[in-house]
């Protein structure tokens, strides 16, 4: 049986989050467990999309996904974010077991707008990071304590991070949730956001799998 709603009050004295609503509701990928959090200083919203009963396990499947609106909801191509969340859905809804944050944190945490702003910038030939300093904002504004708490009060206890960044490993244990292993997040390149995968796997040292055309002719060579 899944926590009822005060059973996860009850682990909020301290938090920065407080639980807000939960329900069970048929997703593509299956039935789900949606539960959202509010940060308390912000009101910002947070969602866990949950998959069989967690609380109190070492091991669980945990996906922290940042918001993307422009794959996401628009289609945007210059990025792999929407298939990255398709395929830790996926994955958490064949294991039955997992869960799926949804963080409120787009742009790398820089917002939409700034975002579009950055976007016109590559337009020039900026890669994302370089645009993003141009703009006065450091490579990644992205916050982990949140999703520690969110994890934290569903009663995970350690997780296999679904997760290409390395970065991100690092910042849920030094919050306090212990990685038991990395499960790699593959999805495959299109000729527009080819760049933006292999500048952060050489900038910033994801452990992107994926071998682009030139690649291969490079290795066949």
């Amino acid at each position: 049986m899944s926590d009822a709603p005060e059973n996860l009050t009850a682990r909020l004295h301290g938090s920065l989050l407080e639980l807000y609503s939960e329900a069970e509701v048929p997703l593509d990928k299956g039935t789900f467990r949606l539960v959202v959090f509010r940060e308390k200083r912000t009101g910002k919203e947070h969602v866990a999309a949950v998959k069989g009963n967690i609380s109190g396990l070492e091991g669980v499947p945990v996906r922290i996904h940042s918001e993307c609106l422009t794959s996401e909801v628009l289609g945007s191509l210059k990025c792999d974010c929407k298939a990255q969340l398709d395929r830790a859905m996926a994955f958490v809804a064949d294991e039955g077991l997992g869960v799926v944050l949804y963080l409120r944190q787009e742009g790398r945490g820089i917002g939409l707008g700034n975002k579009i702003r950055a976007y016109a910038l590559q337009n020039k030939g900026l890669d994302t990071y370089e645009a993003n300093r141009k703009l006065g904002f450091p490579d990644d504004l992205r916050r982990y304590d949140v999703a520690a708490e969110m994890l934290r009060m569903l009663g995970v206890r350690s997780a296999d991070l679904i997760t290409n960044n390395p970065l991100k490993i690092a910042a849920l244990v030094d919050e306090g949730i212990p990685v038991r292993r990395r499960i790699a997040s593959r999805t495959l390149p299109n000729p527009h956001n080819v760049d933006y995968l292999r500048t952060k796997r050489d900038q910033t040292g994801h452990l992107i799998e994926f071998v682009a055309e030139d690649d291969s002719k490079a290795e066949a060579g």
